[in-house]
């Protein structure tokens, strides 16, 4: 992809903003969940007409990133108008930022750092140098300070393993299986200062079968959750979704409820 190399002080790195070239008309669709449209209730295409401009994407991530890795395949198969312009991490030993170029990462260990808001800064002047419309939590562990999201604010994404408002935090799936629950899912959200609050863009929902898990409800969450992460980035790359004092916006409506992505990939209002 022919990126620049950033400037690098000690183990930081501050990225430059790469040339790029535009990966294709948004309303091209690959198979399988990663390439549906939005179905006929939120169709992911741009309006005829519309100028196309390739969004740019800065991830956080603390582990393996198999969620970066969808989003990878879902720009690389076309089904995503979007480019990766960073990866950031909180953990310099995150598998996640071998999945990109060495010019695209970005890590340091918060515990070198003085205090929560150095790191927060110090992070947030990295994001912001990559130019990113949106960021977006990926498997990103550490919760992020009020500095930070509000710099950020109404352009800040997040995939959690649950069906908010339910099992904010962590343990979900143990959570769900505790309390007997016949189903469980995953949601995008906005992010705000209380932990996994933000408003609900979409969910995915999946049933809680006999003899479940955690680590098999997590397993067979997975591919939906990715799914569900692709579509959503759908609407946000192709400027269709916003967010305002609480509310989720689509196409200059507000949803009252998430969208829920069906078992054939399509996201539709509920």
């Amino acid at each position: 992809m022919g990126h620049r190399a950033g400037h690098v002080a000690g183990s930081r790195r501050v990225l430059q903003r790469p040339a790029g070239r535009s990966l294709g008309c948004a309303c091209r669709h690959a198979a399988g969940d990663l390439g549906r449209a939005a179905g006929v209730a939120v169709c992911t295409c741009r309006a005829q007409g519309s100028i196309r401009v390739t969004a740019r994407l800065a991830i956080l991530a603390s582990g393996r990133g198999s969620n970066l890795q969808a989003i990878l395949d879902a720009i690389a198969a076309g089904a995503l108008d979007a480019r990766v312009v960073g990866v950031f991490s909180d953990k310099p030993g995150a598998a996640a930022l071998q999945r990109v170029d060495a010019a695209l990462r970005w890590s340091a260990d918060a515990k070198t750092f003085a205090s929560r808001e150095a790191f927060d800064a110090e992070l947030a002047e990295a994001v912001a140098a990559s130019k990113p419309d949106w960021v977006v939590c990926a498997g990103y562990m550490r919760i992020l300070g009020d500095g930070f999201i509000a710099r950020f604010a109404g352009r800040l994404l997040n995939i959690h393993p649950s069906l908010l408002p339910k099992y904010k935090g962590l343990r979900t799936h143990a959570r769900a299986l505790e309390a007997g629950d016949a189903e469980h899912g995953a949601s995008v959200h906005f992010v705000v200062p209380e932990l996994d609050a933000g408003t609900v863009v979409a969910q995915v929902p999946i049933p809680v079968l006999p003899g479940d898990t955690p680590e098999t409800l997590a397993s067979r969450l997975l591919s939906r959750e990715h799914a569900l992460l692709i579509a959503v980035l759908r609407l946000a790359a192709a400027g269709r979704i916003t967010e305002q004092e609480g509310t989720v916006w689509l196409d200059g409506h507000p949803l009252l409820n998430p969208l829920q992505l069906d078992c054939t990939g399509t996201l539709a209002a509920r």
